[in-house]
């Protein structure tokens, strides 16, 4: 019992679940003022945090009435799930994510690759109920994909995503080799935290340079008719971003300049620097040296993350979506508070 209730004290004392109560009430007075419904991004991104917290805070008060009750069995499982919120420590561990993946050396084995992992993470998604929407997507010359960018606007989106970042291998069987040779492919992973506008990324309108053609995505008619593709470029830091599946051209610039926001919040916590007008030198995408993760599918069957040495035989499952525990070793290796 004593045990217990040291666990239970220690981690709402790390999760901060008094500070997180009067940040509940400060969202309670928020809510009741009329004005705070007219920005209606911002206030849903408010109440969606002022669900985490409340549900943080339940299940912190449901401990203890289990612990009152002398239902340790049961308390003891409900603190080790409490105790997992610590491995989300980062300033936007709880926001949600845009994750771009890119092919790399390979050839249309790289684009075919690039879409296996685009239909993995989808699924991972789907098993997390989260929503999802395709920002940019790129078609293969022949198969797979170029490139894409999705968004997932859910809480700790990028807390559990940003494991992902980095060069994942694959070595396969080539399905487009009438030989069947063994063919070692690269796909590369981004993730960012979705920013929605606030003091902590200012971009001046000076800085930035826009280009609008008509759109290939979604849309219908529209996007045939008006210039609804957005091309947005950063001119400090040299920043490319694109935005064309949304129907109006208004929608993909606030998607660009999502995007665009957080590649600046990476790029500074890169260079370890407050200001985006200390950062220094362009913008590059993440290096391709970086490898993380290898995917053997030939001539056995093996999935290795080399940052934290988890394997599987079990390619089947990751390929499916079922990453929990693959993100799970990553967040208790990279963990700074536990």
């Amino acid at each position: 019992m004593e045990e217990l209730q040291k666990r239970l004290d220690d981690t709402a004392a790390k999760l901060k679940i008094e500070d997180k109560k009067k940040k509940v009430e400060e969202i309670g007075r928020q809510s009741s003022d009329p004005n705070f419904w007219a920005d209606h991004i911002k206030s849903t991104v408010v109440m969606k945090e002022l669900s985490y917290l409340s549900k943080q805070i339940k299940k912190v008060e449901d401990i203890q009435q289990l612990l009152d009750a002398r239902d340790f069995n049961q308390a003891e499982k409900a603190i080790g799930s409490l105790e997992m919120d610590l491995y989300f420590s980062g300033d936007h561990d709880f926001d949600g994510a845009i994750l771009s993946l890119h092919a790399g050396q390979g050839g249309t084995e790289a684009m075919d690759w690039t879409e296996m992992l685009f239909r993995m993470y989808l699924r991972y998604s789907e098993n997390q109920g989260w929503q999802y929407e395709i920002i940019d997507k790129i078609a293969g010359d022949e198969a797979g994909l170029k490139s894409v960018t999705f968004s997932i606007p859910e809480t700790l989106a990028y807390g559990l995503l940003k494991s992902e970042a980095g060069v994942h291998r694959l070595v396969r069987q080539s399905p487009f080799n009438a030989d069947k040779l063994r063919q070692t492919s690269f796909a590369l992973a981004e993730v960012i935290p979705i920013l929605e506008e606030n003091s902590e990324i200012v971009i001046r309108d000076d800085e930035l340079e826009w280009h609008f053609t008509r759109s290939s995505g979604k849309g219908g008619q529209n996007v045939n008719k008006v210039s609804t593709a957005v091309r947005l470029v950063h001119k400090p830091t040299g920043i490319i971003v694109e935005s064309q599946q949304e129907r109006y051209q208004g929608q993909n610039r606030e998607t660009a300049l999502k995007i665009l926001r957080g590649k600046l919040w990476r790029m500074m916590e890169e260079q370890k620097v407050k200001h985006i007008n200390e950062l220094k030198g362009s913008f590059k995408l993440a290096s391709w040296g970086n490898q993380i993760r290898s995917y053997v599918l030939h001539p056995y069957h093996m999935v290795k993350d080399l940052r934290t040495g988890f394997e599987t035989s079990d390619t089947v499952s990751i390929l499916n979506g079922k990453l929990d525990d693959i993100i799970l070793s990553y967040l208790k290796k990279t963990a700074t508070v536990v």
